[in-house]
């Protein structure tokens, strides 16, 4: 395809194109975009290149990612990497369109799957901690990929073995036990997916001290509003130490300012010690092992207790469920700050001995079909996201960019951590069918903080079941009465299985009532999680 005609016009801030057909095109596409997320009778923001995206348009992450695709398309150019988050004005897009290059097809590199030591079969079903799980595949294999870090860039990949691991986690716990932190003691986490993030965890852990994972700034340009925002998170764990990036080290006085009890920042560098061999309390199961928040940028922030007996109930019983092993693959590019992503893909790995294929979040809002490669490049049989990842991938990926594309082995894709579509499933499913994806792999499930994560899971190799109820039987009376497939005035509802072993799910009236089948409620439940 030809690049539009005024495209190559312009070579900066100054050039013809900045003010001309190119600048108007992409004015344009900004504007339908506005124009199609307002709500109905709303007036649409009018952009201009020197708008702000986020302030003055109200453009979020979710929403660059659609005008990024878009803009690519319409200009038939490759935009780079790092513009995601980078970009702060439609000026910003606009240069990078017209310094970027064509847009070429990214074909599926050839299937590499992950050669791998043996591992034994069974699980560290005695482990009462986390760390405990750790030193049994230590033990066993230390010599085993445990993760394999993928970056922003397309191509670079890291690997990292369960004896790695433990040898560097031990090391930055040296460090934090010689500046005196410990005993139950809250230590923050505010890092990008990477190496750092999983030993500075580990080693928090050692150390004896409750990791509290925050997420990074999009644009760490911006550090010091985002430490602001997050500092309610921070005062209200009690913070004494914040481990991040050496930009978040610069702006330290911000955050120490606004946490009485924030003693310092440090990198993970800054911590290392290694060779040092500390005498390091012993975790037990009724320790705390993570403080989950469920939000703080917005409200009082709301955290969740995590023991490790909690999490290792929640991952035994998923890992059940699933009958996940170490002949599994899980590829994932979940935040790790969040519970599906930190808990679900990485420690569920860390217990069941299958080794995580992890990139950061702005790899797949960048470029979606990296996900879907990184699936086939290594053979995935676990991947997961909330639903508007599979809604991107089903209806915003070009076809270019999937040929090759094997997803054969994938055998469950979990869709959570928000409402389910039942559009989106059929989208989904349709879309990749072609490349070898079973309609069921395609799993929903239902979760929350407070039980770790995971609470009910269809059984596997069911496939999506999607109900559909009479919307005046649901809207009047809460009864969920089953209505006929041709019913245009039907609801539908995607099931998301029933509830992991050695869990329970109720649904009661607003009185605590338990309340009979396909009645509208609220939910309870209890467990071990």
């Amino acid at each position: 395809m030809g690049r539009d005609p005024g495209f190559a016009r312009g070579k900066g801030a100054g050039g013809a194109a900045l003010s001309g057909p190119p600048a108007a095109k992409l004015l344009a596409i900004v504007a339908e975009l506005l124009r199609e997320s307002q709500p109905a009778g709303g007036t649409p923001p009018v952009p201009a290149l020197a708008s702000s995206l986020e302030r003055d348009l109200g453009i979020d992450s979710l929403a660059r990612v659609e005008l990024l695709l878009r803009i690519e398309r319409a200009f038939d150019v490759r935009l780079p990497e790092h513009l995601l988050g980078a970009a702060e004005t439609p000026r910003d897009l606009l240069e990078a369109v017209l310094a970027g290059a064509p847009r070429v097809r990214e074909a599926a590199a050839a299937a590499a799957p992950l050669a791998l030591p043996a591992a034994e079969a069974a699980h560290p079903a005695d482990a009462a901690t986390l760390l405990e799980a750790l030193d049994w595949h230590s033990a066993r294999h230390a010599d085993r990929t445990h993760l394999v870090i993928l970056g922003d860039a397309e191509g670079a990949e890291e690997r990292v073995t369960y004896g790695e691991l433990r040898r560097e986690a031990l090391a930055v716990a040296a460090g934090l036990a010689q500046r005196g932190i410990g005993a139950g003691q809250a230590v923050s986490i505010m890092l990008p997916t990477g190496r750092d993030f999983f030993r500075a965890f580990l080693g928090i852990l050692l150390a004896g001290a409750v990791p509290v994972p925050i997420y990074p700034p999009t644009r760490w340009a911006q550090i010091e509003d985002h430490l602001r925002r997050q500092a309610k998170i921070l005062a209200n764990c009690r913070a004494v130490m914040l481990v991040t990036l050496d930009e978040g080290k610069r702006v330290a006085h911000v955050m120490q300012g606004l946490v009485p009890t924030l003693a310092s920042v440090a990198t993970v560098a800054d911590l290392a010690l290694p060779g040092v061999v500390p005498l390091l309390p012993k975790a037990r199961a009724g320790d705390l092992a993570l403080l989950q928040y469920t939000s703080g940028s917005t409200g009082d922030p709301k955290g969740v207790m995590l023991t490790h007996a909690n999490l290792l109930a929640n991952i035994r019983a998923m890992a059940r469920a699933v009958d996940a092993g170490p002949s599994d693959v899980f590829v994932s590019w979940l935040p790790l700050y969040h519970d599906m992503g930190l808990i679900g893909a990485w420690m569920g790995g860390l217990y069941a001995g299958f080794p995580l294929v992890v990139m950061p979040p702005t790899a797949f809002l960048n470029r979606p079909s990296r996900w879907l490669r990184a699936v086939h490049r290594y053979r995935a049989t676990f991947s997961a996201g909330p639903n508007f990842a599979y809604e991107i991938a089903a209806t915003r990926i070009d076809e270019r960019d999937l040929e090759g594309l094997d997803l054969s082995a994938w055998r469950i894709a979990f869709n959570g951590a928000e409402p389910v579509s039942p559009g989106t499933i059929e989208r989904f499913a349709k879309r990749f069918a072609p490349y070898g994806l079973r309609r069921e792999a395609i799993t929903p499930v239902y979760g929350l903080a407070e039980c770790a994560v995971g609470l009910a899971f269809p059984p596997i190799g069911r496939g999506p079941r999607i109900d559909r109820v009479r919307r005046a039987a649901l809207t009047t009376s809460g009864s969920a009465v089953a209505s006929a497939d041709d019913d245009r005035d039907s609801l539908r509802f995607v099931g998301c299985g029933e509830p992991l072993p050695g869990h329970e799910i109720r649904v009661v009236s607003p009185e605590g009532r338990e309340l009979p089948e396909r009645m509208e409620g609220r939910i309870e439940f209890r467990g071990p999680s």
